[in-house]
């Protein structure tokens, strides 16, 4: 199995783990999030990918003047080696809150629809144990994987042909019947379903063609936003304004609009096969914890990845009342637009030190 071998990343694998890193649980709520704009919330993915885009080449900027080393090891270098190492403990910090949110909106959406009346605790458990056995396996490991998921899950798209003939039609010409605070909410709500890109700052040393990575991350970015851009567009063909609104995880009920002899319940295959795509995003995000946690150590082991998934568990037990648990659990995807916006200032610093060289 490989283990992180410098120079493993050919470029469909960039491809793919740029796609499946962003999916997660994400597009389940998405026009459920998005829905203060009412029907015109079909043109928000576009807007969504445009703005990765833009955001994703200073990303790639960076890297590209520190082609060997990670997103830690950059934060050593431009910051220094202690406030780099403060700043790397904050990220693990940071993975550890998303993969605990991550994990548990996917699990409480499993006992809401497969397990009702069970205990999610042993699903857990095991959970985290195939995440782990995915990140040991190594960033070449989690791509592949990436692209098995993606595969097995495409065909979900299949099951929104009847959503598309029951919708109506008229529901996605724009009237634009939304203000800017209406809109400033559903873009910071939509965008953090399209999370995951960013990690391109942790695998960039593992590019075979680290030229072509920039092109590469697009493409992937822009495969998940046309299925985003689908999903919202049946949605908003399917449902009212009201139900957009107020039906969680709406895109389940997408599924449900047809009906097939051998599926009783499709909604159920559907959050079943999602665990692929979960699995694919809390992969990379365990492994770029991972990552930061051995620039603090200086050394790799596997036990790391136990430790880190440990840890997850425990915030994911925490004994607080769901409606806490839930806010925290917001407010830690908000940390996430700093992260988008940390390359800007590593470029800011390494500009500024490279002229004081001069």
């Amino acid at each position: 199995m490989n283990t992180d071998k410098r120079k493993v990343l050919n470029g469909y694998h960039v491809v793919f783990l740029a796609q499946n890193l962003i999916i997660g649980t994400g597009l389940l709520s998405l026009p459920q999030k998005i829905s203060a704009v009412g029907y015109s919330q079909w043109m928000l993915p576009i807007v969504f990918g445009i703005m990765a885009t833009i955001t994703l080449w200073p990303m790639i900027w960076i890297n590209s003047k520190y082609p060997q080393e990670n997103l830690f090891s950059i934060n050593e270098k431009v910051l220094g080696k202690w406030m780099g190492k403060i700043v790397n403990s904050l990220f693990i910090v940071y993975f550890v809150f998303i993969l605990a949110s991550l994990i548990d909106n996917y699990m409480l959406l499993m006992q809401t629809t497969a397990l009702a009346e069970h205990s999610i605790t042993l699903p857990i458990v095991f959970f985290l144990l195939v995440l782990v056995y995915i990140v040991n396996g190594g960033i070449k490991s989690i791509a592949r994987f990436c692209i098995m998921s993606f595969f097995l899950t495409i065909l979900l798209l299949f099951f929104l042909r009847w959503s598309i003939e029951k919708g109506e039609l008229s529901h996605i010409f724009p009237l634009f019947n939304f203000n800017w605070t209406e809109l400033e909410g559903a873009m910071r709500k939509g965008f953090m379903s399209i999370l995951g890109y960013e990690l391109i700052m942790v695998y960039f040393p593992y590019i075979i063609s680290q030229k072509k990575a920039f092109k590469h991350t697009v493409i992937g970015v822009w495969i998940s936003i046309t299925i985003y851009f689908i999903t919202t567009l049946v949605s908003v063909m399917y449902y009212s304004e009201w139900q957009l609104k107020h039906i969680d995880y709406s895109v389940l009920n997408l599924l449900k609009a047809g009906n097939l002899s051998f599926v009783e319940r499709i909604d159920v295959l559907g959050v079943t096969l999602w665990i692929f795509l979960v699995l694919s995003t809390t992969a990379g995000y365990l492994w770029a914890s991972k990552k930061s946690l051995e620039s603090l150590l200086s050394k790799s082991k596997h036990y790391h990845s136990y430790i880190l998934v440990a840890a997850v568990f425990l915030v994911m037990m925490i004994p607080i009342e769901r409606e806490y648990k839930e806010k925290l659990f917001e407010n830690i995807f908000y940390v996430s637009f700093l992260m988008i916006l940390w390359p800007l200032f590593l470029i800011v610093v390494h500009l500024i030190k490279k002229k004081q060289v001069r």
